[in-house]
């Protein structure tokens, strides 16, 4: 397991880039270098579900392990869902990476924000999590200080 991370200074305040982070319509946008589609749907609660989805409704079943808006929040992968919503937490293959760990830290950065992202993955998605939060990172950052991003 690789544990990869990303860094970028935002000109605006802490509370509008989480907002833009979890927002439905701006998390879609950022999170399109994953897959087209993407959707975040969660009860928000310590302990709860948290789905990631595609457009078809595959994706991850996971968990906020801790949560405090808006500096931080930490997800924990707990494994897959098809697009019939069956959840599998248990298969061989899931069992390999369960309990990886997605974090996003929110600092002040004398009136920016710092965000910093942490992601632990197998070695075969790393180039598709550097593409996803590369990218993505610069759609926040292009949304939250209104700056047109023409060339992603």
């Amino acid at each position: 397991m690789e544990t990869l991370s990303y860094e970028t200074v935002i000109d605006a305040p802490l509370q509008k880039v989480w907002d833009i982070l979890w927002n439905p319509e701006t998390y879609s946008e950022w999170t399109r270098f994953f897959g087209a589609g993407s959707v975040m749907k969660s009860d928000w609660k310590v302990g709860g579900k948290t789905y990631f989805l595609n457009a078809e409704g595959e994706g991850m079943v996971s968990t906020i392990d801790s949560m405090e808006e808006p500096h931080q929040i930490v997800f924990k992968h707990l494994g897959m869902v098809d697009k019939n919503g069956v959840e599998d937490t248990q298969s061989k293959e899931v069992m390999e990476w369960n309990g990886s760990f997605e974090k996003y830290f929110l600092i002040d950065f004398g009136g920016k924000t710092k965000l910093h992202a942490e992601v632990q993955v197998e070695k075969q998605w790393e180039d598709h999590m550097n593409t996803g939060f590369t990218k993505g990172l610069m759609v926040v950052k292009s949304l939250a200080e209104g700056v047109s991003l023409d060339s992603v």
